[in-house]
């Protein structure tokens, strides 16, 4: 049974009813890593038995090279570890697979064999070093807990990891710590800084950089799901994700954990470091082609006393101490090349905060660094209700392959493309998704795109004298104007007469009905 492909929730809603057992030994925003490191063991013994399986089947096959009669070359064959590695799977000694968990789930030793075949599984396979989650043996979790550890591999059991592989949209990692986020969140234990960009906003981040060779580079990598994304978004495509190189950077070492494991499921290795990205620049000589992130909103205290004055990086002016938005602006800009673009979400406020901030805009925009601006839904975050956008950076406006758009920058109001979940959750749906990308195409010129035209209420191709003209704020709804109603031609003139008219007829009904009511209340003596 692969409950991980349910669409009713079961797998999440199980993880948590386990969850709630683990609540005292265990702090709830660590729960997500004991559970992500299990699932990542059970891809890993997955993928191992599937490729066992494949080299039995050869032994047996009379066309295969592998055939073989001899049983003892047979299981020669079965345990040659390159035979595993050159397929991208990772070889397990017999007590990392997942059967043995299974059978073992009832042992209270059960966390530190856990442990245990961690520590094999890094040894065997060097890549993973430092990488696997350990404290599965830690006395608070196992003497309290081992029901909870026995209900993760049971659960866990009934996932098919292996028959995923080929649908490149199952991101069963990316999935759960959705998840987890979004539960902390609405129960008050999203205290720790978790910033997890749903996956339908990763996705338009992606249509609208179009990744399909380069380097790719997110400063606040955070799970990995930019990367997951390019790489369905390059297959998608007909592309080769080989032509593509990552590049990341997490300040949270479980994260950090997490996004590699969420790599390695994928078959992508990646240059991701741990460290703030600010303070402690990873990746200080990266010139990236693509950059896609999703940066803490309006995040003070983030160290500027700590920033030397003449960091090449802010050239376009200092950012307040109380706010980090424009820093990391400025990083994603510094990190791109001559002909480099960025995807960042931003908080609203980004799009029209004054004093210091609002003369770095003017800068940016004045260098005509500013490709587009769109304004997102409301209530798309799990962990904040701060609205929303979308910054598109580019430094290669006047060398696009398409067309040159200097001096342009494309505003959308996509306030109304989402589709409603539930009360307080939206997401931009593939159709809301596919209307703002297409615009952006044309907008760029790109092959087969339609021609660019404005549209009242939703985009507008804007000149920097024009957004000069409007003090540099950038709001989307400032310049595309409100949308007029559907299937209304009426002229303004004729409407304007008919609304007076039924106006005047409405007060005079109201004198008459004053009228009469005074008229009332002298028959009754008042």
């Amino acid at each position: 049974m692969a409950i991980a492909r349910d669409s009713n929730g079961e797998l999440e809603k199980k993880l948590w009813e386990t969850a709630e057992k683990l609540r005292g030994p265990v702090d709830p925003s660590e729960y997500k890593d004991f559970a992500l490191g299990l699932l990542f063991l059970k891809s890993m013994s997955d993928s191992f038995e599937a490729r066992k399986q494949e080299l039995e089947e050869k032994t047996h096959d009379e066309d295969s090279r592998y055939y073989t009669e001899d049983e003892q070359e047979r299981q020669y064959i079965l345990t040659d570890k390159d035979e595993y590695k050159r397929e991208n799977v990772f070889y397990l000694p017999e007590e990392t697979r997942w059967q043995y968990f299974v059978d073992n789930a009832t042992d209270p030793q059960i966390g530190k064999k856990i442990d245990d075949a961690m520590r094999a599984i890094e040894e065997e396979n060097p890549r993973l070093k430092g990488i696997l989650p350990k404290g599965y043996s830690r006395s608070s979790l196992s003497d309290n807990s081992s029901d909870a550890l026995e209900g993760l591999i049971n659960l866990f059991a009934d996932i098919d990891m292996e028959a995923g592989n080929g649908d490149e949209d199952e991101d069963i990692f990316g999935r759960i710590y959705e998840y987890f986020i979004k539960q902390f969140a609405m129960e008050g234990g999203q205290k720790g800084g978790e910033f997890y960009t749903p996956k339908s906003v990763v996705e338009l981040m992606v249509e609208i950089l179009e990744p399909y060779e380069g380097r790719i580079f997110d400063p606040f990598s955070g799970s990995g799901g930019m990367f997951v994304q390019s790489q369905k978004f390059i297959k998608e495509h007909g592309g080769d994700t080989d032509k593509i190189s990552i590049y990341g950077q997490e300040i949270k070492e479980s994260t950090l954990q997490i996004s590699k494991m969420n790599l390695y499921l994928r078959g992508l290795d990646g240059n991701i470091k741990q460290g703030d990205s600010i303070l402690n620049d990873q990746h200080k000589g990266l010139e990236a082609d693509y950059i896609i992130t999703n940066p803490p909103f309006n995040m003070s205290e983030w160290g500027k006393d700590q920033i030397a004055d003449d960091d090449p990086r802010f050239e376009y002016g200092m950012p307040p101490s109380n706010n980090a938005n424009y820093a990391f602006i400025q990083h994603m800009i510094r990190h791109l090349n001559d002909t480099g673009m960025a995807a960042t979400v931003m908080a609203n406020g980004a799009m029209s905060a004054q004093s210091k901030e609002g003369q770095i805009r003017e800068e940016i925009i004045n260098n005509d660094l500013l490709d587009g601006v769109i304004a997102l839904p409301k209530e798309l975050f799990f962990t904040t209700s701060i609205p929303a956008c979308i910054f598109i950076l580019s430094k290669g406006k006047k060398d696009d392959k398409y067309r040159d758009r200097s001096g342009e920058t494309l505003f959308i109001d996509a306030r109304d493309q989402y589709e409603s979940i539930d009360k307080t959750q939206n997401i931009l749906n593939k159709d809301n998704i596919t209307k703002i990308a297409d615009k952006i195409r044309s907008y760029r010129g790109e092959e087969d795109s339609e021609d660019y035209t404005d549209e009242k209420g939703f985009c507008k191709k804007v000149d920097i004298e024009d957004i000069a003209d409007n003090r540099y704020i950038i709001t989307p709804g400032r310049y595309v104007g409100v949308k007029e109603a559907e299937g209304d031609d009426e002229p303004f003139e004729v409407k304007m007469e008919r609304l007076s008219a039924e106006l005047r007829a409405t007060f005079e009904e109201s004198n008459e009905l004053q009228d009469q009511i005074e008229e009332n209340l002298e028959v009754i003596g008042f």
